[in-house]
């Protein structure tokens, strides 16, 4: 495998591995900065405002697959430290960040199918499971000392808004409470870019489209922008906003929803200036879950646009086809 990217990334002559073809580089980095992108204020959801916050989440799935919350019950601190213990990842040396610290904790540039890319996303990527962390802990990184500490309390505090906002997407579409949780929520795991800067950002890309194979993921962006998304035959941008979190809607969500709602396309740029750091967790049925679509949601006028499959059937699909959108969700779906 190549150095880390975060190592090496002053270079003056970008790797022809890390140069896309012209058809597959963003067409513009200066895309405008999306004003429309609901945020939602979760700091409203008391009594009589409870449902107008509902109809608001679900009206934001419905057309773009993203918004972003805002006083939504993670502290800043909590935040902080979580930015603060990446930074400090990120910057330690090579050999304190092997790898692979096991099967399921890996470290690693581009993708974990690195070495059979023909051209590779520049960025750095630690990913590895954090629910239930009694299980999974002992296989976290060791350096910096404090790492599991604060992973722990981040991880835990980002799934408490995650069930919180299914909570309120259940009330939305009408369907029984607590029905995300258990099997359909499962799985939780952390995956933290890191994009260095590149003195010629346009020629490479620091995530390919593709919509989430997942039930829901929660971002934590930085202050730094660099995430778009595809809506109306145009890349838009999401503007970071201090101490928010964007909501993605997965694949999983828009079958049970029977179509309702929907995942949209997105992507990460880079730029010539800063690095950027986002930290995602990616909320996820278990391997042998069954997703349907909600029988609540199905009727003779409303027949299912999806059959059953396990998650694992589509995860193995998706993976297959790359995450390829046109693609992904093809054997699913129901002619009706």
């Amino acid at each position: 495998m190549e150095k880390f990217v975060s190592n090496w990334f002053s270079v003056q002559s970008l790797p022809e591995t890390y140069v896309f073809p012209p058809d597959k580089r963003p067409e513009k980095l200066s895309v405008p900065l999306c004003k429309t992108i609901p945020v939602i204020d979760l700091g409203k959801v008391v009594d009589h405002d409870r449902s107008d916050t509902v109809q608001q989440i679900l009206n934001a799935s419905q057309e773009f697959g993203f918004f972003q919350v805002i006083n939504h019950g993670v502290s800043e601190n909590i935040i902080d430290d979580a930015v603060s213990l990446f930074k400090e990842f990120f910057n330690m040396q090579d050999e304190d960040k092997p790898s692979v610290y096991s099967e399921d904790c890996r470290f690693f540039t581009s993708s974990l199918n690195y070495a059979n890319e023909e051209f590779h996303l520049w960025r750095d990527v630690l990913r590895h499971p954090c629910h239930p962390f009694e299980e999974w802990m002992k296989i976290w990184p060791e350096k910096p000392t404090r790492y599991r500490e604060v992973v722990r309390t981040y991880s835990a505090e980002v799934r408490e808004l995650s069930q919180r906002i299914l909570q309120m997407i259940c009330e939305g579409l009408g369907l029984q409470p607590g029905y995300f949780r258990d099997e359909l929520t499962k799985s939780q795991k952390l995956s933290v870019n890191h994009y260095p800067p590149r003195p010629d950002p346009s020629l490479t890309l620091g995530l390919h489209k593709h919509c989430d194979p997942n039930l829901i993921t929660i971002l934590h962006q930085g202050d730094v922008y660099g995430l778009q998304v595809f809506k109306d035959g145009q890349w838009i941008g999401i503007e970071p906003l201090p101490n928010a979190f964007v909501v993605n809607i997965g694949y999983q969500l828009q079958v049970i929803s029977n179509g309702k709602l929907r995942s949209v396309e997105h992507r990460a740029v880079t730029n010539s200036k800063e690095v950027r750091t986002s930290i995602t967790t990616f909320i996820t049925p278990s391997e042998d879950s069954v997703i349907e679509p909600a029988e609540d949601l199905v009727s003779e006028c409303n027949p299912p646009l999806y059959r059953a499959f396990q998650y694992k059937e589509f995860f193995s699909t998706y993976t297959a086809c790359n995450g390829d959108t046109e693609t992904a969700l093809e054997p699913y779906k129901l002619r009706v």
